[in-house]
């Protein structure tokens, strides 16, 4: 393995650097286990600023949700569809997507989510014309293919384009560029999509049906604004990394008995994997909690306070997501000073104590304690994830592995819609926050185990 040069296109062996190619002078060296011994930093960085992008539709999500509930009259529990819709896009091509990484790269990986990303946010244009909410959830489904090609590449690359020591270090500090995503999203939504003074509701309120349709038509076409600024961004990032070389960081071993391992091969492997299991159930919570949180922020702040719009209430929402990169801020540095399932079980303490305060405290400040809750999410995805994608001995089963913990965020489209069953059932938007509590108390458990085990291990 030449220590100064690593090449992306490779024509025969995707682990050995092929001389022929364009090189990248860099000091790292590959590993037998996909493992570098070094992290080329443009490479991680190009990689890392691709985590914003999914974080950027996953907040506009929690804009339209808003949004189309009073333009399509809906429940609560009919506009959680669109998570539904969203997520459901993950879950069912997470694999294809790793299958498709392991033929090619992971660079493939990155690129094919890119286009069609970039397509799946061109569909909200016609959509917009057919100006049915069932349209509109199909153009979320092809959004989320492309992302989860995107992330399926980019969660796993992350922890492997650098030494094996530093995997759950690296991935936080590149999911530390999510919220930034977050932020964006929902600030385009805010100035975009929603409108100056009274809220959606009194709009529509007492109008005839002739012009209650002419102001949803405008409405709808509101919604198209923050797609036309992510397709140009999308555009340039994806031919950054089209021109840019990558490592495989995959394993390089050619015996026997790590011979490429098949789907049900493969499927064996992790459903017999009690601590993988584990992680999956964690991590379906996490996503679920994370999603339903910010799903009803807005909502729950419009339910609180009458005199609020829909533009003003955003502003919580996007609080909430500083909280969240200011949390995620904290808890890469104290996981440098303490072990890090500790921090999680902190964190996830402080969680149910903010959202008890949610449930039970019925005026405006319990919007404040979920935005200091949505603070206290920040490290769990990528921690649960490089924790979980750890515990896979043998690296045959890398790609799916990772393909199998993002289909776990799955659980983005069923909390929130119990959810919001739980706000119809019950009459009250606080009340539903319980179900947040559950999520932070399973995650906080799986911490504990993980904590515990790693005690007895070291005495």
């Amino acid at each position: 393995m030449n220590n100064t040069s690593i090449a992306v296109d490779r024509r025969n062996d995707p682990g050995v650097p092929n001389t022929s190619w364009g090189l990248i002078k860099d000091p790292s060296r590959q590993l037998h286990n996909g493992y570098l011994t070094k992290t080329p930093i443009f490479q991680y960085v190009l990689l890392s600023i691709c985590f914003p992008m999914w974080g950027a539709a996953a907040s506009l999500n929690d804009i339209l949700i808003t949004q189309f509930k009073h333009i399509f009259t809906l429940s609560d529990f009919a506009t959680a569809f669109v998570q539904s819709a969203f997520y459901g896009g993950y879950f069912v091509i997470a694999i294809p997507a790793s299958r498709v990484i392991r033929r090619f790269s992971y660079k493939a990986g990155l690129l094919i989510g890119l286009t069609i990303y970039i397509l799946g946010c061109m569909l909200f244009f016609p959509a917009s014309q057919a100006a049915t909410y069932s349209v509109f959830l199909a153009s979320l489904f092809a959004v989320a293919i492309g992302l989860s090609f995107l992330e399926t590449s980019a969660n796993t690359y992350s922890s492997m384009i650098g030494p094996q020591k530093t995997a759950t270090l690296r991935l936080n500090i590149s999911q530390t560029f999510t919220p930034v995503g977050f932020f964006a999203g929902a600030l385009l939504g805010k100035y975009l999509i929603f409108t100056d003074g009274a809220s959606l509701e009194d709009q529509l309120a007492g109008l005839d049906p002739v012009a209650a349709q002419q102001l949803t038509e405008q409405l709808l076409q509101r919604t198209l604004e923050p797609y036309r600024w992510i397709i140009v961004v999308l555009v340039v990032l994806l031919l950054l990394v089209a021109i840019t070389q990558y490592p495989a960081s995959k394993p390089l071993d050619k015996t026997d008995h790590e011979k490429p391992a098949g789907l049900g091969e493969t499927l064996r492997y992790l459903m017999g994997n009690k601590s993988f299991r584990q992680g999956i159930f964690a991590q379906f919570m996490y996503v679920g909690l994370q999603t339903a949180l910010w799903s009803f922020t807005i909502r729950l702040a419009l339910t609180l306070d009458g005199s609020l719009n829909e533009r003003t209430a955003t502003n919580f929402l996007l609080w909430a997501y500083v909280a969240f990169f200011i949390g995620k801020f904290i808890a890469n540095y104290l996981i440098t000073k303490m072990d890090e399932d500790l921090v999680l079980i902190i964190y996830s303490a402080l969680g149910i104590l903010a959202l008890l305060y949610v449930v039970f405290v019925p005026n405006l400040s319990a919007v404040w304690a979920a935005v200091l809750a949505s603070g206290l999410m920040g490290p769990g995805w990528a921690t649960i994830y490089a924790r979980t994608l750890d515990t896979i001995e043998d690296k045959r089963f890398t790609e799916t592995g990772g393909a199998v913990i993002v289909m776990a965020i799955i659980g983005g489209a069923v909390i929130p819609v119990i959810q919001g069953l739980i706000s119809d059932v019950t009459g009250s938007m606080s009340f539903s926050f319980s179900i947040n509590i559950l999520c932070y108390l399973v995650i906080g458990l799986y911490f504990w185990g993980l904590y515990r085990t790693s005690r007895k291990a070291r005495a």
